[in-house]
């Protein structure tokens, strides 16, 4: 059985791992996202080890958070792009691995490496059109359609779509520094801070905080469902872990579809349809794990 590498490549922090192309994780290390020379330095020391003590790596997966060129006939193809991340701008990052292993690496984004991993291990098993939206210290969607991870002309910005701002209700300007009121802006950790002053994790099941982010989630998710026709929508990431949402988002999404959309997954199992992720804190490391497997057959690109 083939030994792959899994990065799940985060912004506050990075997640490794080394596992069986089964999907078993064999050694796991987290460590904070500092420099790219320090961070990407201690991810490749990780792999250098681990694959001494089991065996030679056959291919990697990086789920990485973006932008990211995502283009194969770009000449920046596997850089993170234009992050806000200090020092991270314009990093070559999936060809750093290639260079040090000489074995295919599959990159993508992180919510799209989350939408995989769910796809092949978890929540979206069986289904061919799922997505994944991570609402945490950003937010941002995964999209798979006809069994393939949605890229054009770059990839995904779910996270920047447009929400409905009653500004009488909710006259927070929003966090986000391109677009002020945007998903993200509006629902993201960080915006849910700065509009009541204390951290999301602080505040109480009732706070009226949760409302308005059931409001604006489910603002969010009518887009999707007309857009993509998901068979199943995943939630994941930091502000989820408020479990109290869930079926807040449910009733909002019927209500804002008003019987539009006649589906059974919709008007009758909505509970089933829109869900947290089967793989919990590790969609994004088994989506890197994903990714890798996909690669197994890729020519190193060099």
């Amino acid at each position: 059985m083939a030994i792959i590498g899994g990065i799940e490549g985060g912004g506050t922090k990075f997640v490794c791992a080394i596992a069986k192309e089964d999907g078993t994780i064999l050694r796991e290390d987290r460590f904070p996202t500092t420099t790219p020379a320090e961070t990407i330095g201690r991810a490749t020391e990780f792999f250098r080890r681990e694959s001494e003590a089991h065996g030679e790596l056959k291919s990697i997966g990086i789920a990485s958070f973006g932008p990211v060129d995502l283009d194969r006939q770009s000449s920046t193809y596997g850089f993170i792009t234009t992050t806000p991340k200090p020092g991270w701008a314009q990093t070559r990052f999936a060809g750093a691995f290639e260079d040090a292993f000489r074995v295919p690496v599959g990159f993508d984004t992180d919510v799209n490496g989350a939408a995989l991993g769910e796809s092949k291990w978890g929540a979206g098993q069986g289904l061919n059109t799922l997505v994944y939206f991570t609402i945490g210290t950003g937010i941002g969607g995964g999209a798979m359609v006809d069994s393939s991870l949605v890229h054009g002309m770059v990839h995904p910005e779910m996270g920047h779509i447009r929400v409905r701002h009653d500004l009488a209700r909710d006259p927070y300007s929003g966090s986000c520094p391109y677009h002020g009121d945007c998903f993200e802006g509006m629902a993201s950790g960080p915006a849910i801070g700065g509009r009541w002053g204390v951290p999301a994790y602080d505040l109480s099941d009732d706070h009226p905080a949760w409302d308005l982010e059931a409001d604006y989630i489910a603002d969010a998710l009518h887009t999707v469902i007309c857009t993509i026709s998901p068979q199943r929508i995943i939630l994941g990431g930091g502000v989820m872990e408020q479990q109290q949402l869930f079926p807040m988002i449910r009733k909002r999404v019927q209500a804002s579809l008003n019987g539009y959309v006649q589906s059974p997954a919709i008007t009758d199992a909505i509970d089933d349809y829109i869900v947290p992720p089967a793989l919990g804190n590790q969609a994004g490391i088994k989506g890197a794990l994903a990714l890798a497997l996909a690669a197994l057959d890729q020519p190193v690109d060099l």
